[in-house]
């Protein structure tokens, strides 16, 4: 069962697990399960996906329930009127705070404006030797995208040198596999945390906030961070 986090007559939100595809993709015939299929199942009737994650992104997952509030939820997102928040475990300890203006490119190679704030909220270093360090350091950061691109936070924090662990093809791959090797963990360790904006029919401020799922809380409990 998926853990619904808030619903009315127009909107549903849950808290995607890691590892699950929002929609059926031509990509990823690997498997058969998927979030829009499984809501559509558990509660009886059509959904509508209002935003995207990255299969490897938990978090809050927002779906619209008729076709009026799909259209109008829709442009809430395109029009930046939806602000998103992030939890992220990074690799190394970044600034205390920063912006992360950055152009992404598309598939077809066209340039995009991509524009992210961050915040760091924790440091960690433990007792576990990476190349000529004798420890390892992470971060675990807030992040604010302004924009909606693919894979932007993934390819931002790659871009200052602070990659999020767990990251694949965007992220440090011997940190993954140090990850995967000591702690037999290969999630990527992105959560969306929240989301806030105006009902587009009532006018009411919404806020939607996610619990982490299992195994970022297990990366927080091995890097000895408490929120």
């Amino acid at each position: 069962m998926l853990e619904i986090l808030y619903r009315d007559e127009d909107l549903i939100a849950i808290n995607k697990p890691h590892g699950l595809l929002v929609h059926r993709s031509s990509i990823a015939a690997d498997t058969s399960e998927f979030a829009l299929q499984k809501l559509r199942d558990q509660i009886g009737q059509a959904v509508y996906p209002a935003h995207r994650l990255d299969r490897k992104t938990g978090g809050v997952l927002l779906f619209s329930l008729n076709k009026e509030m799909d259209s109008l939820i829709q442009q809430a997102f395109a029009n930046n009127l939806v602000k998103k928040e992030y939890l992220a475990i990074l690799r190394g300890h970044p600034e205390d705070q920063g912006t992360i203006d950055y152009p992404l490119k598309k598939e077809n190679g066209l340039l995009q404006d991509a524009l992210t704030h961050y915040q760091l909220l924790r440091k960690a270093e433990i007792d576990l030797p990476f190349g000529k360090h004798p420890t390892s350091r992470y971060s675990l950061v807030k992040a604010m995208p302004e924009t909606g691109r693919m894979h932007q936070l993934r390819r931002h924090f790659a871009h200052i040198f602070h990659p999020i662990i767990g990251d694949r093809p965007h992220g440090c791959n011997k940190q993954n596999k140090l990850w995967k090797e000591t702690f037999n963990h290969d999630s990527m360790l992105l959560h969306a945390s929240q989301l806030k904006f105006n009902h587009p029919k009532t006018g009411k401020e919404i806020l939607i906030k996610a619990d982490l799922q299992p195994e970022f809380l297990k990366a927080l409990q091995i890097l000895n961070i408490s929120l």
